[in-house]
């Protein structure tokens, strides 16, 4: 609904996967509270029955910083919803926003509402494999130095811990994810067991698991809707049933019988 005082709010909203069902409540109210919705074009088709009768500004990937300064000028009279997938505080839009926001200097009120990161949605679809301490990465260099991403990754493989990797591999960057194979390598068994998971929650969702050695040999599944887990020194393949799962133990089996 419009404000009533004539003053906007802004709503940086993350609507998870992508399926409504995904949707957290607040964020499914954020939409249907904003008069402006806005974001890149694919994320805003796979919520189209919430945009219904609202006015929808899309762009395409790159335009990130040009979508954040639109919603900032909007909001300083209407209700703005600011669409990103996942959550939009974990490689969203979140940032850029507030950056824009704080070098503009107009007093917005403003909400960041939190949703389904792609780590573990995937974690959700493949067993257990985030348990406890675990390390996001994204192998994307366009806005950090690939050095820079080197370096992390090599501490994060050096930790033994978990580690999802987002935007793993793409046209422009064939290789980056065999890089990052490499320096897994040096840390983890070949046998470390990898689930691969594309399109978490879509329509064309798909689960596959690997070993770090076999991944290695041929990553040519992987393409950029995928999301690449890899496990830590205590991750291992098992089975419920007749469904094969990743899991990652806490520890309570060095603490409980059960």
């Amino acid at each position: 609904m419009p404000s009533s005082d004539n003053r906007g709010k802004l709503f940086i909203v993350g609507i998870g996967p992508g399926s409504t069902e995904q949707c957290t409540g607040r964020a499914k109210d954020a939409i249907r509270e904003s008069e402006i919705i806005i974001g890149n074009d694919f994320y805003l088709r796979l919520i189209e029955d919430l945009t219904a009768g609202k006015e929808v500004i899309t762009s395409s990937m790159g335009k990130e910083v040009e979508r954040a300064r639109a919603c900032v000028d909007l909001a300083k009279e209407k209700r703005v919803c600011m669409v990103s997938g996942g959550d939009p505080g974990i490689y969203g839009m979140a940032s850029i926003v507030l950056e824009v926001l704080e070098h503009d200097g107009a007093s917005i009120d403003y909400e960041v509402v939190p949703g389904v990161t792609a780590a573990t949605a995937a974690a959700s679809l493949v067993g257990s494999p985030l348990s406890g301490d675990y390390v996001t990465l994204s192998l994307s260099d366009l806005l950090t130095p690939w050095e820079m991403i080197e370096h992390r990754m090599d501490c994060a493989f050096a930790m033994g811990v978990p580690v999802a990797v987002y935007n793993p591999k793409s046209r422009g960057r064939p290789d980056n994810l065999a890089q990052a194979l490499a320096a897994a390598l040096r840390y983890r068994d070949g046998d470390t067991p990898v689930a691969v998971v594309k399109n978490a929650f879509r329509e064309s969702q798909e689960v596959r698991f690997f070993t770090l050695q076999s991944l290695v040999a041929d990553d040519s599944y992987v393409d950029m809707r995928s999301i690449v887990i890899i496990g830590g020194e205590g991750s291992r393949i098992g089975t419920v049933g007749d469904r094969e799962m990743m899991i990652t133990p806490r520890g309570y089996d060095r603490k409980y019988i059960y």
